[in-house]
């Protein structure tokens, strides 16, 4: 593996800590980044030649204070305005760095920079993406490619979420009580929405985009391990891991998408399966029964199960009831009317189903139209059906999804 790759791998693995650390002590997301931006330009140059160095950590943090304290010699107006430390002495403020990776404060850290990240004054959209710039050390270059964006739109982004913490005059410490518990419920919302437009892409060619995917996993094991008595969050790494399992089958030889009952299971990554199924075990045992860890139950029934045809499907059902009355979401009630069908029969399903139809949260939704021509087929009624895949292929947006359900409707006019 040639030396930039590895640099690649030290600082995802590594961006988060330094980053944490330097906001506790520059009180600034801006001078943060940027002394950790100077950090790994230094690494780009230096580590070719003399070979990545035991403690990537520590030689980063090492290069960050020495840029820092020599920023703080010149006097720089901008690093005074930044730093608030003790008495505001050279001294005081490289003791701060001396300190700033020692494990009492990784943790605490981490956890800092990922809450500051989901701050509410930002909107989700933002959210994610500065999360998957400072907390998961993606470049701009590589969160454009990810949301099929542009590198300029994506640099706008962050500028504004980092101006509007600025405005906001965001508090760079950890929220308690009530804050707290909505704080991190907006950080695991950005992650699982991270991970959801990778597990099925709003728009474009590509059906899956695995890389989002990863990266959503990575972040998700950084906030479980940051937050080790909270169940939620090791039931929302389970739910990732066992999500992500199927995603080698989800896709066809030719990028088609390839929907549950007909995925081939020996391709599902079994050692996501066990992963997801332990951070499961955690969550439990910690005595969680949050809509992560409902959503993360359900997902387990689907790997435990060797075929559609042997999944516990009555279970499913009652797991999303519980979800539906957790979450008051239409969606979830949508997907307890798949399991229904699958329970107990297609009219069962398409019973629930046709409650939903006059819901407006749902009039765009072209999963709603998908799942009726789905139970009409089932019950032999390919009129219906193709009615219901023709009008779901006039709302979806990513085109994979969009030839699928034109080809199924299609499919009705030689099944009738």
């Amino acid at each position: 593996m040639d030396e930039a790759r590895v640099i690649e791998q030290v600082w995802r693995q590594e961006s988060s800590r330094l980053l944490g650390a330097l906001l506790r002590i520059t009180r600034s997301v801006d001078r943060a980044e940027d002394l950790a931006q100077e950090a790994l330009a230094q690494a780009l140059e230096s580590w070719p030649r003399t070979g990545v160095p035991d403690n990537p950590a520590a030689w980063l943090m090492s290069t960050a204070k020495r840029r820092a304290i020599d920023q703080f010699r010149a006097g720089e107006r901008q690093l005074r305005a930044y730093a608030e430390v003790g008495a505001g002495t050279r001294e005081a403020y490289e003791a701060e760095f001396d300190q700033a990776l020692a494990d009492e404060h990784v943790r605490d850290d981490v956890l800092r920079l990922m809450f500051t990240c989901c701050h509410p004054a930002l909107t989700p959209e933002s959210r994610t993406v500065l999360t998957l710039r400072l907390v998961a050390g993606l470049s701009t270059r590589e969160i454009a490619r990810a949301y099929l964006s542009s590198e300029s739109t994506v640099a706008s982004r962050i500028s504004r979420a980092k101006r509007t913490l600025a405005e906001a005059r965001a508090p760079m410490e950890e929220p308690v009580g009530q804050e707290r518990a909505e704080r991190l419920d907006s950080v695991m919302a950005a992650v699982y929405l991270v991970f959801n437009e990778g597990h099925t892409a709003t728009e474009g060619e590509d059906w899956t985009r695995p890389d989002l995917c990863r990266e959503a996993v990575r972040l998700a094991a950084i906030l479980a391990s940051v937050t080790p008595s909270e169940p939620e969050a090791h039931a929302l790494l389970a739910l990732l891991e066992l999500q992500s399992s199927r995603l080698a089958a989800r896709v066809g030889p030719n990028g088609e998408p390839v929907l549950l009952a007909d995925q081939d299971r020996s391709r599902w990554d079994a050692d996501a399966i066990s992963r997801g199924m332990a951070a499961l075990d955690v969550a439990v045992r910690l005595g969680g029964d949050g809509p992560y860890v409902l959503q993360a139950a359900i997902a387990a029934e689907h790997a435990r199960a060797a075929s559609v045809e042997t999944t516990d499907w009555e279970r499913i059902a009652g797991l999303y009831a519980r979800l539906a009355r957790a979450t008051g979401s239409l969606v979830v009630e949508l997907n307890r009317a798949v399991a229904l069908a699958r329970a107990r029969g297609p009219e069962a399903g398409l019973a629930v189903v046709d409650d939903l139809m006059t819901a407006p949260a749902l009039a765009r939704y072209h999963l709603l139209p998908s799942v009726r021509g789905d139970l009409l087929e089932q019950l032999g009624r390919h009129d219906e059906a193709a009615t219901e895949f023709r009008r779901a292929a006039g709302l979806a947006s990513n085109d994979r999804e969009r030839a699928l359900l034109r080809a199924r409707a299609e499919a009705q006019g030689t099944s009738s």
